[in-house]
């Protein structure tokens, strides 16, 4: 099933469009296609997109000066630009136009479409991170979280967590009951998805049991779900 998002390839070569909007098109909702500037400019402006794939070298108005205008009017819709320069002065003066990233022609389809991945991953964990940040004081059967001061208060007693425990243990407390993969939490809390890395995700639950638990081979608040993953007990 393709994710719920809609995709701008701004793009003047029609093969190499064509080429991404054939690769994405099974992956995301929607890939709409234009190859001149200011045509785009327009695109992006007046429509909510999740993402724009910018060319650096267009017809009428080039990406910089696209990304300038998008960018002087506070719309911040991630923009991942491609160059068939290879200079690093190119490149700076992309990201400083407020680009999120850059691809340098000629790319790989397997390299854009990871590339995409990684920057509507990244756009996802900064919205998460706001909910969690609106949503400063978590209370779940004796664990009492405040997000904004970064403390964990069991049963009156404040318990010492690192960053990514303190994270894993607040995106559990804002899902209770929910069943998570290891593969899941990977990609949700760490931001990544490595197959091969579960053990990663396994040694920070075995240490946050040993945190938070009264028994951590009999836990109680963070249950194994055998074949599944894991999940806070409700």
């Amino acid at each position: 099933m393709n994710e719920n998002k809609r995709i701008l390839v701004i793009e003047d070569d029609q093969d190499i469009a064509n080429l991404i909007a054939l690769h994405l098109a099974d992956i995301y909702r929607e890939v709409r296609l234009c190859h001149d500037g200011l045509d785009g400019l327009a695109l992006a402006s007046g429509e909510c997109w999740d993402l724009i794939v910018l060319d650096l070298r267009l017809p009428r108005l080039d990406g910089l000066e696209i990304c300038r205008r998008i960018r002087a009017t506070d719309i911040m819709t991630p923009i991942l630009m491609l160059t068939s320069k290879s200079s690093e002065l190119d490149h700076v003066l992309g990201l400083e136009m407020g680009a999120d990233d850059y691809v340098t022609k000629p790319f790989s389809v397997i390299t854009l479409r990871s590339r995409i991945k990684a920057i509507l991953r990244r756009v996802s964990t900064v919205n998460k991170a706001s909910a969690l940040s609106e949503q400063t004081y978590l209370s779940h059967k004796g664990i009492e979280v405040d997000s904004g001061k970064r403390t964990v208060v069991i049963d009156g007693r404040q318990i010492e967590l690192t960053a990514k425990e303190f994270q894993l243990l607040c995106f559990f407390m804002l899902r209770p009951g929910q069943v998570f993969s290891r593969a899941v939490l990977l990609d949700e809390v760490w931001g990544y998805g490595h197959e091969g890395y579960e053990h990663t995700v396994n040694s920070h639950i075995n240490r946050l049991r040993t945190k938070i638990e009264e028994n951590p081979t009999q836990p109680q608040f963070l249950v194994t779900v055998w074949g599944v993953g894991y999940k806070l007990s409700e």
